[in-house]
C-alpha cells in the first residue's frame, strides 16, 4: 500500500509540477550525510510518520449480496495517514524556493489523488484518497523534532499527508442460505407427553394473517346480507320472515 502511494506521488509531481525536467525525485531520509552527497537538483519526499485515522474507523461488517443472498462478509477498510516531509535541494536557496512553490501549486490543485495515478490495491477499493498540504502539525509533533532526529539543519519544507484506505483482509465464514423455516420439536420421556412441533414466528404470523383475512371476508358477506334486507336468525343462520306493519285508517265522519 505504501509503495503504491509513493508511485502515485512521483507520477503526480512529474506530471503536474513545473520545472521538474532535470530534477531527481527520491524518497530517502534527508540526513546530513545524504545531503552532503547531493550534486544535482533533487526533490525529497520523505515518509516520516504512519498513523491510523481513528476518526474514520467504521464498526460492523460489510455484506456482499448476489440475488438477494449474502455470499460474503468483510470488515470495513482501515484508513492510515502517511506524513511526508517534502524538501527541495539545490545549490541556491532561490532555486529551492522556486521548486517548493511549484510543488505547493501542484498539491493544492487536488483534494485527493487523481484516479489515473493510482495503481494496485488503491484502485480495487474504489475509495478516494484525500491529501492535505502545509497544515499545522499535531500538538505532539514538531518539525524541529523531526530535523533533530535526522541530524540535519532546519530547512524549508512542506508537510504532505495522504490518508489511504487499507483492506484488513478479515473475512468471516458465511454459511449457506436458509431454505426451510425453523422448527422446534419438544417432547417428554418414553413418549409421554407427546411431541409438539412449533414453526418459526414468520410462519405463525402468516397463518394468523390468513385466518384474519378469512374472518374479514366472512364479516363482509354478513354485512352485505344485512344491507340487502335479510336478518340472520340466531339459530340456523337463515334469514327470518318479514313482518308487514298495517297502517290505521282515520275514522269516518258522521253525516
Amino acid at each position: 500500500m505504501i509503495h503504491e502511494v509513493d508511485s502515485a506521488l512521483r507520477t503526480l509531481i512529474e506530471r503536474e509540477a513545473d520545472g521538474m525536467r532535470d530534477v531527481e525525485i527520491v524518497f530517502e531520509a534527508p540526513t546530513r550525510e545524504w545531503a552532503g552527497r547531493r550534486n544535482s537538483p533533487t526533490i525529497d519526499v520523505y515518509l516520516y510518520d504512519i498513523r491510523e485515522d481513528l476518526r474514520r474507523r467504521e464498526r460492523g461488517m460489510h455484506q456482499v449480496y448476489e440475488n438477494n443472498v449474502v455470499v460474503s462478509r468483510h470488515l470495513p477498510p482501515r484508513h492510515f495517514k502517511l506524513s511526508y516531509l517534502v524538501t527541495a535541494w539545490t545549490q541556491r536557496p532561490e532555486d529551492e524556493h522556486r521548486l517548493l512553490s511549484s510543488l505547493l501549486t501542484c498539491f493544492v490543485r487536488y483534494e485527493a489523488l487523481p484516479r489515473d495515478v493510482l495503481t494496485g490495491p488503491l484502485t480495487e477499493l474504489g475509495l478516494p484518497i484525500p491529501i492535505t498540504i502545509a497544515l499545522p502539525p499535531p500538538e505532539d509533533r514538531a518539525f524541529a523534532d523531526v530535523w533533530s532526529a535526522l541530524g540535519g539543519e532546519l530547512k524549508p519544507s512542506l508537510d504532505l499527508v495522504v490518508t489511504t484506505p487499507m483492506d484488513s483482509g478479515q473475512r468471516p465464514h458465511v454459511g449457506p442460505p436458509v431454505q426451510k423455516p425453523m422448527e422446534i420439536t419438544m417432547g417428554g420421556v418414553a413418549g409421554w407427553p407427546g411431541t409438539e412441533t412449533k414453526t418459526s414466528p414468520a410462519d405463525r404470523s402468516d397463518a394468523t394473517a390468513s385466518e384474519g383475512d378469512a374472518k374479514s371476508d366472512s364479516d363482509a358477506q354478513s354485512t352485505a346480507s344485512t344491507s340487502a334486507g335479510s336478518t340472520p336468525a340466531k339459530t340456523g343462520g337463515r334469514p327470518g320472515p318479514r313482518v308487514a306493519m298495517a297502517r290505521k285508517r282515520p275514522p269516518k265522519k258522521a253525516t
